[in-house]
């Protein structure tokens, strides 16, 4: 099995980028509802041009749609939907479990794949999904290579795994550290790079670390084990970077093109030091092979800088009356970007022995006239002039081989017939004349035809059949090869049968109740506690005997064990495992149709997200009372520390620390809790959601105190 190529299109010149450079498919976002709001993405009338532009090249367009989508935003989200659907998009990508359910009912045909951001790291989340009749899951970034081969080996539905690019250091779509802090939600496409920002590692009252960026992941590199996975089987193989450039798309897509193919018909991924040189100039924090491919936990992070690290190109030598003496190691052109310590700029003059210079090379003594101050000396370039001007030079230029014959007989109709190997035409022109002076030859003939110009198309072989003494203006020619060429663009551009179905579901209806629940740490702090206030009891572990209790499962489990208890789940792979559970905030249940369907899969109470207002719970309520003529039985989280991000990178084990804080540039201290080696990182202050009863009022049966510290148990707990 091939596996298909899949890349990032964060613009129309990043599409032809990545079909140029030798992609199977692309992914992209419309101006609504996609996980990169600050990408430039695609208005309605050019995912229209889009989908058209990539179906002729044979290349798949997958649409992000991998938000969370609020109540009031449903019909819109819908609407747009539907306008994709009708515009032959391939699939979408999704995050809302609400929405997932709505559209396989109400759009039977169209093919969802499960984001990254539906957080599916274990079999049990696949089968969940497969069994709900999503085509694909993008597995997460975490998800080891051990286990994807597992999952491979026990599912039909189609993997998608990265294996190129940024990552993030939470578990995709549990991280609300940029929603808490700044209001803007990773789960809504606007995330702020909390991870990428200055942290105080503070542990025994003490700073541990000397460089800052101590959550700032290095990039991940997958192509030596291109081949291990091919092995497995996965279907698809992602490429991180809508917003990344054209020349980025266009260099990462065709390198990974090299490996698959190399791979596929040697056994060995053919990639030489030069491609991933290329590959560090054009963008990296630093290479990670990633949880994905067993990297230890020292190998994740580059606390040194967050953002892009170039490749060393030289030493300084001096810097005297505003020029730098620079000892190179590489070439170094005019319009290259560079950085010295902190400071970077573009290269706009350079001189060797006093000469003006357009370029210069390894061993060269270069001279740079520049007006700022510099700190350090490694010279570091970071935008390669002279690689993206080749690049952009190669940007457009992909052709569709065809190939085929032209019949030129006196008195008869020209007939042209032209195929790709997938599709055929047939056309006529107009009937062939005698030459009465000047035949035209078929060297002349075959010329015209082959010039398909601004076309897609490239003759590799056409045959010219006929007689000899023959006229046919050349007008006529152009005008059946361009006939030829459009119906072949026609066949090309496939179209997908649409199909509206109905939305219906089964919900249980729920009496009205006013409980309070509680979670708690420790044994401690169930002794302190009024225990007659609560009616549920949630714990991370048995440590009390108490009818009232349930158990709190990690959100995230490679392994499951069997409970004979009510349980409190966190993932989607526990809705399939366990039949007996209620679910946690970190589903991210935002409108009502996620509420119905949970409900529908057996789940007997629902929290509602961190990131709704109060104004948008009460939404929830009033839609599904009006919808399905029921009760939900909600809960909401009033009290605590919200936990803000969940790591397989744990902090506390590169350090060699047992408790730690994080804290940030405004000496915000975020408490870290490491549990079963997963790092859980809490928001700095306490969520208090006073007075608790306002919730009662709107229609939510449990509201939830979260304790966390002892030292939160205040007043009448």
């Amino acid at each position: 099995m091939k596996p298909e190529l899949l890349s990032p299109a964060g613009d129309f010149e990043c599409l032809k980028a990545a079909i140029s450079a030798g992609c199977d498919a692309v992914y992209l976002g419309g101006k609504l509802f996609g996980a990169r709001a600050f990408s430039n993405n695609f208005t309605d009338e050019e995912l229209i041009e889009a989908i058209k532009y990539a179906h002729l090249y044979g290349v798949k367009v997958y649409v992000t749609v991998n938000t969370i989508i609020y109540e009031r935003e449903v019909s819109t989200f819908l609407n747009y939907v539907d306008f994709l659907y009708k515009n032959d998009v391939d699939a979408l990508i999704i995050q809302d479990i609400g929405m997932m359910d709505l559209i396989r009912k109400l759009y039977p045909k169209l093919e969802l794949h499960a984001s990254t951001q539906m957080h599916i790291h274990n079999l049990e989340g696949i089968k969940l999904v497969e069994q709900l009749g999503l085509k694909r899951a993008v597995l997460a970034r975490e998800t080891s290579i051990d286990t994807i081969r597992k999952i491979k080996n026990d599912t039909n539905i189609e993997l998608e795994v990265f294996v190129q690019g940024a990552l993030c250091i939470s578990y995709s779509g549990q991280c609300l550290m940029s929603s808490l802090i700044g209001n803007r939600s990773g789960n809504r496409g606007s995330c702020a790079g909390s991870c990428r920002q200055k942290y105080d590692l503070i542990a025994n009252n003490k700073k541990m670390n000397t460089d800052e960026y101590i959550l700032s992941a290095k990039d991940l590199s997958s192509l030596e084990t291109i081949g291990d996975l091919i092995d497995i089987g996965v279907n698809s193989f992602k490429i991180e970077g809508r917003m990344k450039s054209k020349e980025y798309v266009y260099l990462v897509t065709s390198i990974y093109r090299k490996a698959i193919d190399s791979y596929l018909e040697n056994k060995k991924v053919m990639i030489s030091d030069n491609d991933l040189y290329k590959l560090k100039k054009i963008f990296n924090r630093g290479f990670t092979k990633g949880f994905l491919n067993n990297a230890t936990n020292d190998d994740i992070i580059n606390s040194y800088r967050p953002n892009h690290q170039g490749v060393e190109i030289g030493k300084v030598l001096s810097f005297k009356n505003n020029y730098i003496s620079i000892k190179l190691n590489d070439d170094l052109n005019i319009n290259d970007g560079i950085r010295i310590g902190d400071d970077g700029f573009i290269v706009t003059n350079l001189y060797i022995s006093r000469n003006k210079v357009t370029s210069a090379h390894k061993n060269d003594v270069v001279s740079i006239y520049y007006k700022g101050s510099i700190t350090g000396d490694r010279v570091l370039k970071t935008t390669d002039y002279i690689l993206n001007k080749e690049i952009d030079a190669s940007i457009g230029c992909k052709k569709i081989p065809v190939s085929g014959y032209i019949e030129v007989y006196k008195d008869k109709p020209i007939k042209l017939y032209i195929t790709d190997t997938a599709n055929e035409v047939i056309v006529e022109g107009c009937i062939v004349d005698k030459a009465k002076n000047n035949p035209t030859d078929f060297n002349r003939i075959k010329e015209q035809i082959c010039k398909t110009g601004n076309t897609i198309y490239e003759f590799i072989t056409l045959d010219v059949r006929g007689d000899d003494d023959i006229f046919i203006p050349i007008g006529e020619l152009n005008d059946v090869r361009r006939r030829a060429l459009e119906l072949l663009d026609d066949k090309r551009i496939y179209h997908y049968e649409y199909v509206k179905g109905k939305y219906k579901i089964d919900v249980p209806d729920f009496e009205r109740e006013n409980n309070y629940n509680i979670f708690i740490s420790d044994i401690k702090q169930y002794n302190k506690i009024d225990k007659n206030k609560y009616k549920y009891i949630y714990l991370s572990e048995n440590f009390i005997d108490d009818d009232r209790k349930i158990l709190k499962l990690d959100r995230v489990i490679n392994e499951y064990k069997d409970y004979n208890q009510l349980l409190m789940v966190g993932e989607l792979g526990s809705i399939y495992r366990y039949k007996n559970v209620y679910t946690d905030f970190s589903l991210n249940v935002v409108n009502s149709y996620a509420v119905a369907f949970l409900h529908s899969m057996g789940v007997k109470l629902v929290t509602l997200s961190y990131e709704l207002t109060n104004t948008q719970i009460e939404n929830i309520i009033k839609a599904y009372h009006e919808r399905y003529h029921k009760h939900p039985n909600l809960e909401v989280i009033v009290y605590g520390r919200e936990e803000a991000m969940i790591s397989k990178y744990n902090i506390n084990k590169t350090y060699h620390v047992d408790h730690s804080y994080l804290k940030d540039r405004f000496n915000n201290k975020y408490p870290i809790v490491v549990k079963n080696d997963l790092m859980h990182i809490y928001n700095y202050k306490l969520r208090d959601l006073k007075p608790y009863d306002q919730y009662f009022d709107m229609g939510i049966n449990n509201v939830r105190f979260n304790i966390l510290f002892d030292d939160e148990i205040k007043g009448d707990f």
